[in-house]
């Protein structure tokens, strides 16, 4: 095989085959195939056809012992070495994958696999043993067994085996899953293409004379290749432009190679830039002579030359009619270009149209196929490890889906990918047979299935739990969807206990009393009253005094002490004339409104209308406390106000004054007042406790500016510490 094991190496695995051999504990496959005897053929291919070392040769042949614990990973170990036992704990944990019964078609079942394989020749031993596999099985009975490998081999292996450079193994891999998978398919191309074999390698060989002159008299340097497509392409060909076998147009393709610098690489990148204009010219000048020599078709040409892919993609692809009237592609490029073709981020990969996501997943194989095309330096490969980037973790449903999930989710991200209504009664999970909580940080491989109860709610802390956005945007939904549904009952509950104490609920003095209350979301009060905190009893009481303090309803109440001072005026009326005017919603005069009494708007201030329930428009300021409320609840009924002249009406305005318990304070307040012909004072309360007193005084005035001055003046009061507008 190519591969020289020490005599120590020698001696313990004819120890450990010997062993085997004699056991009863290993046993034929589902093909009735010698599992020994397969190990020594996936050997075979592993040394000719990737070249691998010592290390994964002896782990692909120790490894079914180990399945069928002959041999253990630790005497592995023990009698080769850290790295074999390395290999054969990435095999066995992939066989461990396998029995899940994941849809290897998912694109992150490969992803997993990878992220499992911990060492990248596991990998390529899968491909070698599929490979071999897949050899074997041509007379096999087992038309099942034979479906499902075929169907891995074309889903997973292939590709994997393309990406890594091993193009022979890919092009064996997906003929022998066409020929089992597609029996008629693959014969009929098969036949057609022995049936005209001679004649082809002819056709190509003519093909190729005239231009290989052409091109020597041009003075270019160059290589060509001449080849007939896999039966594997020309089928998928035939399916993709649904036409038969003749009617395939690049069953010939040609791929001529202008040679490069070799030393290209070390060039800066000035001189870079001259080489690569000078190899468009020569690709173009090729092309100039090729269809000068036959008729190209220009839909079929494809120009990635002027314009290269983005992954690097460059080449000038041509369909040419050749002699006796057949399509034949050619391929124009140089080696650079070759190079980054065949070296690069799985360019060609996706150039035949396979997709794959970016990320760690393509770097890692690229890496991979650059120690394997290393050639004569065997020993970098053998002792490449994985470097791919776990920021992603790959899981399974009880019924072996698999799911990606960014690395540190929890089981409350998995139950919420499955379902809104799982996610918000998950209770916890079993994974892999074991019960955890729904903060257990899931990882690559697990099974999980989650476990939920009809008590359980979402709850916010949840949010700092889970790491998808999917499950985090779920969760503040359903939060949403408890609070709204908990208000609405509270919200029920309250006024059912209004109306029992025959109180007129008034949203306005509602919104007041909840701000005063120190809430600033209304959903966090009533979610308050929903879990018992709050007493009803008691948000009636205290309403009642909001709605008597914005009413200006004082009721009786005994004298408190001797510095207690109250005046009112209830003679005083409080009308609107009929002058003034206020501009509603789009230039709108005339309509009917109210000033609200839990602002008080005078003349002057900045205003917006609210439609009430009942269907009139109640006039806001701007700075309302319930203004905030009013526009996040019922945005729709809000409508624009001005005031566009100033009538003769006066306001009532109540102003709220703190200060030093001084001799004459009072007197000298209402004097400030009385003496303003334009104001009148319809009612004060002053209490004063330890020296301080503070006391709310009504005016009726004109317009904000009297107010202002009013302030201004009151301010200059001797004791008067701050004036303010309730």
């Amino acid at each position: 095989m190519g591969t020289s094991f020490s005599v120590n190496d020698q001696k313990e695995l004819d120890k450990v085959m010997s062993e085997a051999v004699n056991s009863d504990n290993i046993s034929r496959d589902a093909f009735d195939l010698n599992p020994i005897l397969l190990s020594l053929q996936t050997a075979h291919i592993a040394t000719e056809e990737i070249g691998l070392g010592r290390d994964g040769v002896i782990a692909i042949l120790i490894y079914n012992m180990v399945l069928s614990n002959i041999f253990t990973i630790e005497q592995t170990r023990e009698a080769f070495g850290e790295s074999v036992a390395t290999i054969i704990n990435g095999l066995v944990r992939i066989q461990d994958l396998y029995k899940k019964n994941p849809v290897i078609e998912n694109e992150n079942f490969r992803n997993l696999l990878l992220s499992f394989a911990e060492d990248m020749r596991v990998i390529l031993i899968m491909i070698a043993d599929r490979v071999n596999l897949m050899r074997q099985i041509r007379d096999s009975k087992n038309t099942e067994a034979k479906q499902q490998v075929s169907e891995e081999a074309s889903y997973l292996y292939a590709p994997l085996a393309h990406k890594l450079g091993l193009y022979k193994l890919k092009s064996e891999l997906e003929d022998l899953s066409l020929k089992y998978l597609e029996h008629d398919a693959y014969y009929m191309i098969k036949e057609k293409l022995n049936a005209t074999k001679r004649a082809r390698d002819t056709y190509i060989s003519n093909f190729i004379k005239p231009i290989d002159e052409k091109l020597k008299k041009a003075g270019l340097r160059f290589h060509m290749k001449g080849r007939t497509k896999s039966i594997h392409s020309i089928w998928q060909k035939m399916k993709k432009q649904k036409c038969g076998f003749e009617g395939i147009y690049d069953l010939f393709a040609i791929r001529i190679i202008l040679e490069t610098p070799k030393d290209y690489q070390t060039l800066s990148d000035e001189a870079l830039r001259k080489l690569k204009e000078q190899e468009k010219m020569q690709c173009w000048q090729v092309f100039s002579i090729v269809t000068d020599m036959y008729t190209h078709n220009p839909k079929r040409l494809r120009d990635w030359l002027s314009v290269p892919k983005s992954n690097g993609y460059e080449s000038l692809h041509a369909t040419v009619m050749g002699p006796e009237q057949k399509w034949v592609e050619v391929q124009i490029r140089t080696e650079r270009m070759d190079e980054i073709a065949e070296h690069g981020l799985a360019a060609h990969w996706r150039y035949k149209g396979i997709k794959t996501s970016e990320g760690g997943a393509d770097e890692w194989l690229a890496n991979i196929r650059s120690a394997l095309e290393a050639g004569d330096d065997l020993q970098v490969m053998d002792s490449f490890k994985t470097s791919l980037n776990e920021d992603e973790v790959y899981v399974f449903t009880p019924k072996g889906d698999l799911l990606r999930f960014p690395k540190g989710a929890t089981v409350l991200d998995f139950a919420y990918h499955i379902h809104s209504k799982v996610g918000s009664q998950c209770v916890g999970a079993r994974v892999n047979g074991r019960n955890v909580t729904f903060r257990y940080t899931i990882k690559s491989g697990d099974t999980i299935e989650v476990l939920t109860s009809s008590n359980q709610t979402p709850k916010r802390e949840w949010l700092n739990i889970v790491k998808s956005s999917r499950a985090k945007s779920k969760i503040r939904l359903a939060l949403k969807e408890s609070q709204a549904k908990d208000g609405l009952f509270a919200k029920e509950l309250l006024e059912r206990r209004f109306k029992n104490k025959k109180v007129e609920l008034e949203e306005s003095v509602m919104m007041h009393l909840i701000k005063r209350l120190g809430y600033k979301e209304v959903s966090d009060f009533y979610k308050q009253i929903a879990d018992g905190k709050l007493d009803p009893n008691e948000i009636i009481e205290k309403y009642i005094e909001v709605r008597n303090h914005d009413q200006n309803i004082n009721p009786q109440r005994p004298a408190q002490s001797a510095q207690t001072f109250e005046y009112s005026n209830p003679d005083e009326q409080i009308a609107r004339a009929n002058d003034d005017v206020l501009v509603i919603d789009r230039n709108l005069k005339g309509i009917d409104f109210t000033l609200s009494k839990c602002c008080h708007p005078i003349y002057g201030d900045p205003v917006f209308g609210f439609v009430t329930v009942s269907g009139g428009i109640k006039i806001h300021r701007l700075d309302c406390p319930n203004a905030n409320e009013l526009r996040k609840r019922f945005g729709y009924r809000i409508v624009k106000a001005r005031w566009s002249g100033k009538g003769s009406s006066q306001y009532a305005i109540t102003l709220r004054v703190i200060g030093n318990d001084d001799i004459g304070i009072v007197s000298n307040i209402t004097n400030i007042i009385s003496k303003d012909e334009k104001l009148v004072m319809r009612s004060i309360n002053i209490d004063s406790h330890d020296g301080l007193f503070s006391g709310n005084i009504e005016v009726m005035l004109d317009d904000t500016s009297k107010l202002e001055k009013l302030i201004k003046r009151l301010r200059t009061v001797k004791g008067v510490k701050q004036v303010s507008r309730i």
